[in-house]
């Protein structure tokens, strides 16, 4: 009975299966315009135009979600955070070394309206969310979060943009100063400690780039190590052989029973750890119920 229902089963399946992919085909030819899925492209590093962007292999960090699109320049150093915008789509963007474009920042360029590339030195700190567009920043500006740096703007060196502030189009910030508002104003002159504080937040990024740019390049492997690491951390008893994450089989051979893992140091192959384990329990429980 058991291989009758079985073949029914099968045979109504086959069937059902039939008449679905039938409907199918029955709908795709009644469709007036044709429809295809299609995979969405990385916008990581986009081509315009034939010209792609130049990326220096000594580059800090670009993040997965960023894109940097068309005929741009990234420097060595250079770091284009999470949800940034870099597009050199009808002229050139260059950013210099050790230049930070923070989360979400856009840095665009003009051709219609004005012809402005948009050129950024050196150690520049582009704050989360900011907007440059079609302006140049010189060697150590800051331009704060959410400011706006507009067409044709300068920022000269040592120069700080104030979050919210909006440099209109064609202003120049002069070396050295503070400006704020919209649309900005001189606000003071920079301080050595402002410039010693932007100095130390360029150098606090460029690590912090390198750290996001290892775990960025991670494969299924390494990750899948990591996991294995984590869940060893955190279950081993202390008193077991240490793991060594990464270590390679032929090495941390342990009385010729090859390298201990999480089933070498199992209670199993290992009776006389469990007895250990055991003890320390007792001993550990003993105050206490004497108490």
């Amino acid at each position: 009975m058991t291989s009758i229902g079985a073949r029914l089963v099968l045979a109504a399946s086959n069937t059902a299966r039939s008449v679905g992919q039938s409907l199918d085909r029955l709908g795709a030819s009644l469709e007036v315009c044709k429809y295809a899925d299609k995979l969405v492209p990385s916008t990581r590093f986009v081509a315009v135009d034939g010209i792609s962007p130049t990326v220096s292999p000594y580059t800090a960090f670009v993040a997965p979600s960023a894109s940097v699109i068309g005929d741009v320049t990234l420097e060595k150093g250079a770091s284009v955070w999470y949800g940034a915008t870099v597009r050199g789509d009808v002229h050139k963007v260059v950013i210099g070394e050790n230049t930070v474009v923070g989360d979400r920042a856009v840095i665009h360029v003009a051709k219609i309206q004005g012809d402005f590339p948009s050129v950024i030195g050196k150690n520049v700190h582009i704050g989360p969310g900011a907007i440059v567009h079609a302006a140049t920043l010189k060697d150590n500006a800051v331009v704060g979060p959410s400011a706006q740096v507009l067409d044709g703007a300068v920022v000269e060196a040592n120069a700080v943009v104030g979050p919210g502030a909006v440099v209109t189009p064609g202003t120049v910030v002069k070396e050295g100063e503070v400006w704020g508002g919209n649309p900005a104003k001189f606000v003071r002159k920079v301080t050595a400690e402002d410039m010693q504080l932007s100095s130390e937040n360029i150098l606090d990024t460029l690590e912090l780039a390198r750290m996001h740019a290892f775990e960025c390049d991670k494969d299924l492997e390494q990750l899948m190590k990591d996991e294995e690491y984590y869940e060893d951390a955190t279950t081993r008893d202390p008193d077991y052989y240490p793991y060594q994450h990464g270590e390679a089989p032929e090495q941390g051979d342990v009385l010729g029973q090859g390298s201990p893992g999480l089933i070498f140091d199992s209670v199993l192959t290992n009776p006389e750890e469990g007895l250990k384990l055991n003890q320390k329990k007792k001993a550990a429980a003993a105050p206490h119920s004497s108490g």
